[in-house]
């Protein structure tokens, strides 16, 4: 369903002096208990999560869901290329907000902070996701780009 999952698509304007940004908005077709969850429950994201050209059945997630638990994601291209992302959880609010630094294992000095709010919308869920701290606009570009498409798997997963 092609206009069942809105998404704006916005990015924040980023004054000279900060590193770029990304702000990406989606109406999910599911309560914000279950769109949490999905972020939050290893099984789950790993039914969703990544890239569309990754190998079926590589993505694995490692989740303590926590202020100051630590995640990882991998997961391996359909080139064979291996992926891994962790951080730390610096806000867990269930159902309404998930904080984390994200870091890719290739360049772990640069890490970003990725801020998601869940709000009850009435289709079901309003998702605003801004990822920030990039290291650069090509970084923003890269990931604006990846998020997209693992958000069009996560409102089917949903749905």
């Amino acid at each position: 369903m092609a206009n069942a999952a809105i998404d704006t698509n916005s990015r924040t304007a980023t004054p000279p002096t900060e590193r770029p940004s990304l702000t990406l908005t989606r109406r999910l077709r599911a309560r914000p208990e279950k769109v949490y969850a999905a972020w939050t429950q290893a099984a789950q994201l790993a039914q969703w999560f990544g890239p569309p050209n990754m190998r079926p059945a590589t993505l694995e997630a490692e989740l303590d869901v926590r202020a100051g638990g630590r995640f990882r994601i991998s997961f391996t291209g359909a080139d064979g290329e291996y992926f891994e992302a962790g951080g730390t959880y610096r806000e867990v609010v269930p159902n309404e907000r998930l904080v984390f630094t994200w870091a890719w294992h290739s360049t772990p000095e640069r890490e970003s902070l990725v801020t998601i709010t869940f709000k009850p919308d009435s289709a079901g869920t309003l998702m605003v996701f801004h990822h920030g701290q990039f290291f650069d606009e090509s970084a923003r570009d890269n990931h604006q780009h990846g998020w997209i498409s693992s958000f069009d798997k996560l409102d089917a997963f949903v749905a």
